[in-house]
């Protein structure tokens, strides 16, 4: 069996920046078993799966190295750049996934994603998590945390996040399933950066993650009082990403490079 596939620098406005996803073109899912292996082969963040169906739609499934995920940004920009790249002319387009439908409309080179927005809500803060990420031996006893999806820690300064160097090994143990984020006040015309952690689904540091901004985007809403922003992840490789507040939705902005295409033989 021949499968149409793409690797995609997502979030990216060049090659080698942003975050690679791979994006699999299928007439109908595979088993999840086998879907699962190919993540883990491709060794991604994330590797989408994408099944036209009836009604012009399409069926979206992502999975990391270990595991299903029910929302990813990177990848759906990704799917949606390869459509755009196979000549998909309906915009814009609806990908139905485990967090619902979602939308991506194409504005020339970039896209914007339509998400459900998550604001994150008070919590404690679990033991070990401050020492984990290395905040404690830089100093800062005490970080606000919050959850939504993920952990939300809240630090100072971009210099803070940027300066992390997290136990990951400690960091896969405070909540499977649940990743930590890092986020702090921007610089320049950024108005907050952030880092993005997952070592229990196999991602030790995301480099560029679309779906963080659920969470974000409300949480600097409230503290800056405004609904638009342009975020930045301060991971090695990197990206930007715009945000804007709609309501109950949050919608996510970006551009992405083809980096390879080909067929995976099953």
């Amino acid at each position: 069996m021949a499968i149409p596939y793409y690797h995609v620098d997502a979030f990216a406005g060049e090659l080698f920046a942003g975050n690679p996803a791979g994006v699999c073109i299928l007439s109908a899912f595979l088993p999840d078993s086998i879907m699962q292996k190919i993540a883990a082969e491709n060794r991604h963040s994330e590797t989408a799966f994408v099944v036209p169906r009836a009604d012009g739609d399409f069926d979206l499934r992502w999975f990391t190295p270990k595991v299903e995920d029910d929302l990813c940004g990177h990848a759906t920009l990704a799917s949606a750049h390869v459509l755009a790249v196979r000549k998909h002319n309906v915009w814009p387009v609806r990908f139905h996934t485990r967090s619902g439908v979602l939308t991506v409309a194409k504005e020339q080179d970039s896209f914007e994603m339509d998400f459900p927005a998550n604001p994150p809500q008070p919590c404690e803060t679990p033991a070990g998590l401050l020492p984990a990420l290395g905040l404690i031996d830089r100093g800062l006893k005490s970080a606000q945390v919050m959850k939504s999806r993920d952990y939300l820690v809240v630090v100072h300064q971009a210099e803070q996040v940027r300066a992390l160097s997290p136990d990951i090994a400690a960091l896969a143990k405070m909540d499977a399933g649940s990743g930590t984020i890092v986020t702090a006040p921007g610089e320049g015309d950024v108005d907050y950066v952030c880092r993005m952690f997952l070592p229990s689904a196999g991602i030790d540091e995301d480099p560029v993650t679309g779906s963080i901004h659920c969470a974000l985007a409300p949480y600097w809403a409230g503290r800056l009082g405004k609904n638009t922003f342009r975020a930045q992840q301060l991971s090695a490789r990197g990206g930007y990403m715009r945000c804007t507040i709609a309501g109950d939705r949050v919608k996510i902005g970006g551009r992405a490079r083809l980096y390879l295409q080909g067929t995976l033989e099953l």
